[in-house]
This record gives C-alpha cells, sequence and structure tokens, in this order.
C-alpha cells in the first residue's frame, strides 16, 4: 500500500510538473493510471467520484506538505485547474555556515509544542538533504533556550497553507462588537503573533481593503476558494505594521482609564503615569490606538474607562455583544 501511494503521489507530482496549462480533477484522473484502476474514468458512477475526490484532495495536501508548489487556477468558464510551474518548485544550492544552521534549529524549536512540528522537523531533514554540514548541530548553541508560540486555534494550519499557497479563503467571523459571525471572502497575506494572539492580515474582498482577524473570532472551518489575487501582497515590514496597528500596538493619543490596584499587570507596563486613588484603584494614562477597546475588554470589571468617550463607547458596546453571547 505505501509503494502504490508513493507511485500515485509521483505519477500526480510529474503531471502537475509537465503541463503548460492547468489540469482539471477530470484530466487528471484519466492521465494517472493509479486512479483509473481504483475509480474508473471521469463520468462513471457518484459514489466512484466521490471516492476519487477525497483521495485526490488527500493526494494534493501531501505533496504539498513535501514542498511542491501547486497552484489552483479559475478558467473562464469557472472550472478549477491544478498545476505546478517549475520555476515556483526550483530552489538556488542551499549553503549555510554554522551560525545559520543554528538560527533555523531555534526557528524549527518554535514549533515542538504545535501542529507544526512534523513539518519543522521534515524542513531540518531537508535541509541536510541539500546540504547543511553533518557535523553542525542545529540545537547545540542554543539547548538552554527553549522558545514555544502557542497555537491554539484550528484556523492556524489552513490559513497557513493559504498564505503559502497564495489561494483566497472563506470563512465566518465574529466581531467582538457583534452577536453573531459574518461570513468573509479574504485573500490571506500573513500570520503575525501579537501579545500572545494570532492575528492574519490581508485583502477584504466585500470591503475592497485591507482587515485583520483575530484568530479566536473565527468560527467554523476555513475554506479554500480558487482563482489568483485581486490585490497586491505588501511586503513583510507593511503587514507587520498593519498587524501591529490593528492589534492597538502603534498609538497617536492618550487615554485614562480606572484599574484595580492588583490586576492589569500589562497595562501597567504600557501605562505612562500612574495616580492610586484609594479605595483599592488607580488611575492610569495608557497610550491609545487602534484596538486598545479591544484589549481592555479582556480585564473585565477591572477596568473602567474614563475617557476619551469614544473608547469608553467601544468598551461598552463590546461587552454589552459579550453578555449577549
Amino acid at each position: 500500500m505505501a509503494i502504490a501511494k508513493a507511485e500515485r503521489l509521483m505519477n500526480l507530482a510529474l503531471c502537475l510538473l509537465g503541463t503548460r496549462r492547468p489540469l482539471s480533477k477530470r484530466e487528471l484522473r484519466d492521465s494517472i493510471e493509479a486512479y483509473v484502476e481504483a475509480f474508473g474514468p471521469a463520468g462513471g458512477a457518484a459514489g466512484n467520484d466521490d471516492a476519487f475526490n477525497r483521495m485526490f484532495e488527500r493526494d494534493k495536501d501531501d505533496l504539498r506538505e513535501l514542498g511542491l508548489v501547486i497552484e489552483t487556477v479559475e478558467s473562464l468558464e469557472g472550472e478549477i485547474g491544478y498545476l505546478a510551474r517549475r520555476d515556483s518548485n526550483r530552489l538556488p544550492p542551499i549553503t549555510l555556515d554554522a551560525e545559520e544552521a543554528a538560527a533555523l534549529g531555534l526557528a524549527a524549536k518554535v514549533w515542538q509544542q504545535a501542529r507544526l512540528a512534523g513539518a519543522a522537523s521534515g524542513a531540518l531533514q531537508k535541509l541536510r538533504a541539500a546540504g547543511l554540514p553533518e557535523d553542525v548541530d542545529p540545537y547545540g548553541p542554543h539547548g538552554a533556550l527553549e522558545p514555544r508560540i502557542p497555537v491554539h486555534e484550528a484556523a492556524f494550519e489552513p490559513l497557513m497553507l493559504a498564505c503559502r499557497d497564495r489561494r483566497p479563503v472563506v470563512f465566518d467571523y465574529r466581531k467582538a462588537t457583534a452577536a453573531r459571525p459574518e461570513q468573509r471572502h479574504v485573500e490571506p497575506w500573513a500570520l503575525e503573533c501579537w501579545r500572545g494572539h494570532w492575528y492574519l492580515a490581508g485583502w477584504d474582498r466585500d470591503r475592497g481593503a485591507e482587515r485583520v482577524f483575530r484568530l479566536s473570532r473565527i468560527t467554523g472551518k476555513v475554506r479554500s476558494r480558487g482563482g489568483r489575487y485581486t490585490a497586491p501582497v505588501p511586503d513583510v515590514v507593511t503587514v507587520r505594521e498593519t498587524v501591529a496597528s490593528w492589534a492597538g500596538e502603534i498609538a497617536d493619543r492618550s487615554a485614562r482609564i480606572r484599574l484595580r490596584s492588583d490586576a492589569g499587570y500589562p497595562l501597567r507596563a504600557k501605562a505612562t503615569s500612574v495616580r492610586e486613588l484609594g479605595d483599592g484603584w488607580d488611575e492610569l494614562e495608557i497610550p491609545y490606538g487602534h484596538g486598545l477597546d479591544a484589549w481592555l475588554v479582556e480585564f473585565g470589571p477591572d477596568v473602567v474607562v474614563l475617557e476619551p468617550a469614544e473608547l469608553r463607547a467601544d468598551v461598552v458596546d463590546r461587552l454589552r455583544a459579550v453578555a449577549k453571547g
């Protein structure tokens, strides 16, 4: 069974790499002997079509996991096709010195407790095959460091793959001020982690503008869509600035809040001034930027916004939405 699957994946990869135009599922099914033997030619029994579709999706995901860049292209007639361009699947010779290898090893260590642990380990194995010196231990120089990035959201992995493969996605998203989720059509750019939370930056097709989505507010499954991006993808620095702005890291004003004396230490670290009020409360002045209302809501009854009025109103709206469930 393992040999048969390996041969099937190899034939699928060769078909995708050898074509000059996108091939539909029907064409791939009729071109690969393993598919024909298992399910018959395209247009057969409906049950065979369903079984083939499931196997094809698994095979496609396996090839992407192995590093093959597979593009999904939608024709003018709306038919979805697939191909793997040779220029997208060709790498220059890889040469790494000991310091570079150590940095990559440390980066791989970040994901050891996440669902990407296997991918990180596989990436190091591929680097060894590509020329990483056998006598270099990528973990050794920094063995005392144990970096960890928590990844609990189910949406992380499909969004990470969509960012990598430049595939539009659809998901249901619940804003903090809304009681029910709304469907979003997004061209994903990148995932960024701020204050322990993961955010997706991308182009919202429905609104025709860049948007940032907190992964913990994505409900249900993330579904991929065919077709190309309609908006240009900014560089990494610009994406990080966008996430920082939406996550409240970039502030151009100040806000005054009341905070319980034994709570809100992350807020105290950001405060530009702190004044004791007595009765277990302090008054803080903190930087105010986009996203501060969402952060303040996380502290619940330990925080009371004094000013500005619009920030107070935003926090109240979010708390009411939470109370409605």
